[in-house]
């Protein structure tokens, strides 16, 4: 999503209130930005905490700021000037992360993003983006944009089946159709699925949805889905993060607000930050069992599946 990021800031560079602060990254990817932006591109070096209250200070004087790093570089070690400088005076500072989940995942858990959003959406009027696939980058770039509130968007690489295509952006997208469980998994995780799920019987096929926006206070879910999940054989979440503050709580806190009962729950997630080997994302997900293989075994749980 990198070149997508970096073409749809570059059309935005238009605007003379942007300005691009990098901690120090971006080298044979975002050149035509830095081009485009002159001197309001800013590499403020490898001092996030220090371009994070930068950022927040040219917030300040009503400039649309956007701040780019590794992901965990981007949220984890600036973390207290994210809460104090940005989030506790509801500037609408754009923090954007690469490598969202295990997506740097040979370079062990440093680089590994998997307890962002979570983190994240404890904050006082943050917002989320997670998107899905390369073409969401030009809508999700819009939207943060416009937005008055502080916003993190956690960036990976779109994952869709051959010659897919991909439905057009919104908060949350159904990607299957069946009569059977529902499926909701954040993010590019979710085109991983599709052929899988697209090959089942329709009696047992899941509804695969996808959120791309949290929290989902921001977004309400869609009453197509709610009426699904209420007379759906249960329900899977999948989401390359951890279990404690991720999306499947939020989700199970909303349900119950609205006394929705399930007949089923299973919580599919970043199951570690250690493992014995480190190799790439798709052997990470395989060890968290996040993987085509480990969802069509979950499904089994639920009747007709």
């Amino acid at each position: 999503m990198r070149k997508q990021f970096c073409d749809a800031l570059t059309a935005r560079s238009k605007k003379p209130d942007m300005v691009f602060l990098t901690g120090d990254l971006g080298f044979m990817a975002l050149e035509p930005l830095q081009k485009a932006l002159g001197a309001r591109f800013i590499n403020a070096g490898v001092a996030e905490q220090n371009m994070v209250s930068v950022a927040a200070g040219l917030a300040r004087q009503d400039l649309e700021v956007w701040v780019y790093s590794i992901a965990p570089f981007c949220y984890a070690r600036p973390f207290e000037q994210i809460r104090n400088d940005i989030t506790f005076h509801n500037l609408p500072v754009k923090l954007v992360g690469n490598g969202g989940g295990y997506g740097y995942g040979v370079m062990g858990p440093t680089h590994h993003a998997i307890e962002d959003y979570g983190v994240l959406l404890t904050l006082p009027n943050m917002t989320v983006y997670v998107p899905v696939f390369d073409e969401d980058i030009d809508a999700v770039i819009t939207r943060a944009g416009a937005s008055s509130r502080p916003a993190y968007i956690r960036m990976g690489r779109g994952e869709p089946p051959k010659d897919y295509l991909v439905p057009a952006y919104a908060p949350w997208r159904q990607l299957t159709f069946g009569s059977g469980p529902v499926v909701i998994v954040v993010g590019p995780l979710a085109g991983t699925y599709i052929a899988a799920i697209e090959q089942m019987p329709e009696r047992s096929r899941p509804n695969l949805w996808v959120i791309a926006e949290l929290p989902i206070a921001f977004n309400p879910m869609p009453a197509e889905l709610l009426s699904q999940i209420k007379n759906s054989s249960g329900l899977l979440v999948a989401e390359e993060h951890v279990r404690h503050g991720g999306f499947g709580s939020d989700l199970l806190l909303y349900l119950a607000d609205k006394n929705i009962a399930l007949r089923g729950f299973r919580h599919l997630y970043a199951r570690a930050h250690h493992f014995e080997r480190y190799g790439s994302q798709n052997f990470l997900r395989r060890q968290s069992a996040l993987d085509v293989d480990s969802l069509l075994a979950a499904l089994k749980v639920f009747k007709y599946v």
